[in-house]
């Protein structure tokens, strides 16, 4: 096993968010091939069947089985996070590379880029292209993926200048290597916890994104499993039926903390500064 991935593990918030990110990963896998119900399936005679057997979280309003729906809509939400962590990922590499280690006029317009971009929220961008193009999961995968990769940018840019300024960094450029190859070898290990972070808010923000706008008509469509679609069919009938409406809102809540979470807990594991620091806060002084 990676020593990365047993200080992960040795964590509470790290294990939390891996076991939660890996159970929604195989619950999206598993719902491929199988869900207790069609999750599409109506059955007007099993319409707000309370959680027990056979519908273990109970039925909407037309008697889908709420477990399936679920399950399906998580094939949704593993599509958005990953897809929108790719999108982020090449912009904000782009852009931070662009910004730290061109000439400087480059550098100093991808900063004003950057500036004026982040200026926008992501679920607004994300609104504007649903307007033109239509709603749909790509339109959010785009959006996060733009919004996040521009944030990505800024912070991981003057980490990638204030590494770029360090003796093996110098070094290796003095002996011939050249910027590609310094930013692949050295610059962007150092800083990867960094990154990571970011990347996993990204994602994390993905989930909410596309939940927020399928509840409002621009993210998924009628078709696509959604749990922001879910969440809006049935929070009509909150008054009556409460319950029905806490687990497509429980899946969203859980995901996103289990994503932040994760996030934290890998910059723990990745990040040697911190250890270092821990180690000196738990080291107990010497008394002469």
């Amino acid at each position: 096993m990676p020593v990365w991935l047993t200080r992960l593990w040795s964590g509470a918030t790290g294990r939390f968010g891996l076991l939660v990110v890996a159970v929604i990963a195989v619950t999206a896998l598993v719902s491929l091939f199988w869900t207790p119900f069609d999750p599409q399936n109506s059955d007007i005679a099993s319409r707000w069947a309370v959680p027990g057997w056979p519908h273990l979280l109970g039925t909407d309003d037309t008697g889908r089985d709420i477990l399936s729906l679920l399950m399906a809509g998580a094939r949704t939400t593993v599509f958005v996070s990953i897809g929108a962590g790719i999108v982020a990922t090449i912009v904000g590499i782009a852009l931070a590379a662009l910004g730290a280690l061109t000439a400087r006029w480059l550098r100093e317009t991808v900063a004003v880029l950057v500036d004026i971009l982040i200026a926008f929220p992501v679920l607004l961008i994300a609104m504007m292209i649903s307007s033109v193009w239509g709603g749909s999961l790509w339109v959010v995968i785009w959006a996060v993926g733009i919004g996040f990769g521009v944030n990505i940018a800024r912070v991981t840019r003057p980490e990638l200048r204030r590494v770029q300024q360090s003796d093996f960094v110098l070094a290796a450029r003095a002996s011939g290597l050249t910027t590609t190859q310094n930013l692949t070898r050295h610059l962007l290990p150092n800083v990867a916890p960094v990154f990571i972070v970011q990347l996993s808010w990204s994602m994390a923000v993905a989930v909410l994104a596309e939940a927020g706008l399928s509840y409002l008509g621009f993210g998924a469509s009628v078709v696509d499993p959604s749990w922001g679609l879910l969440l809006a069919d049935l929070q009509r009938y909150i008054g009556v039926h409460p319950l029905s409406v806490i687990w497509p809102g429980l899946a969203i809540t859980i995901t996103v903390l289990a994503l932040n979470l994760l996030g934290d807990g890998l910059r723990e594991a990745t990040d040697p500064t911190l250890r270092h620091r821990a180690a000196e806060t738990h080291t107990p002084a010497v008394v002469a």
